[in-house]
């Protein structure tokens, strides 16, 4: 009587159909997951282009936002320049021009001496020159206490003169009697003035004041 080996036996057709079962599904399981690593062939081509773009773009914003690109915060530095203090610019010293009684720069005042007569009336007469012109000025006070005329007549070369009629009050107040300016002719040096100060037209002189005139001497 044969006698059965103690060996393992064979598995019968109850086991093996599930495990069969078992192998084909997870089989199936395994190949959507190999199909989605992979990806079309298509794909491939057309994602290094939309990541290259977006690198780009991200790039640009990130230039923008640090403000290192020059042709776009140019202007923006420019204005934060204009906004910024500026340092004073150096200044030259100015000239030394005096002002001539009162006249302004570049005025050149050639005057007689002040006078005044025993009745009251004081006066300074004076011949300026600004650039080409010349002309004639008076200084008076008069505190005679009545009204004057006065007469101030400016005398160029070749006997040119200008004559100017001025009333004085009684005020005795400071007051200015000048001549028109007229065109330098010849050397402004040249030129004198003098006034007359009288009590009306036909009255007697009261005093006579030239640029040229002498100082008045202590009586």
């Amino acid at each position: 009587m044969l006698r059965h080996s103690r060996g393992r036996r064979a598995p019968g057709p109850r086991r093996v159909r599930p495990i069969a079962l078992a192998g084909v599904v997870a089989l199936m399981a395994a190949l959507p997951l190999a199909v989605a690593s992979a990806g079309p062939v298509g794909d491939v081509d057309s994602a290094a282009p939309r990541t290259s773009d977006d690198g780009s773009r991200a790039s640009d914003d990130a230039v923008r936002a640090s403000g290192t690109r020059v042709s776009d915060d140019a202007p923006a530095a420019a204005a934060g320049r204009a906004g910024a203090p500026q340092a004073p610019e150096p200044r030259s010293a100015p000239s030394e021009s005096p002002l001539t009684l009162g006249l302004g720069l570049a005025t050149a005042a050639r005057c007689g001496p002040e006078l005044a007569s025993p009745d009251g009336i004081e006066a300074q007469t004076c011949v300026l020159t600004q650039g080409e012109d010349t002309w004639a000025r008076t200084y008076y006070r008069n505190a005679t206490g009545d009204d004057l005329t006065s007469v101030l007549t400016l005398m160029g070369p070749a006997g040119r003169t200008v004559r100017m009629h001025c009333a004085v009050g009684a005020d005795d107040e400071p007051g200015v009697c000048e001549t028109p300016r007229e065109r330098t002719a010849g050397d402004a040096g040249a030129y004198t003035a003098v006034v007359e100060f009288a009590r009306g037209a036909d009255g007697p002189l009261l005093l006579r004041s030239g640029s040229n005139s002498p100082a008045q001497t202590a009586r």
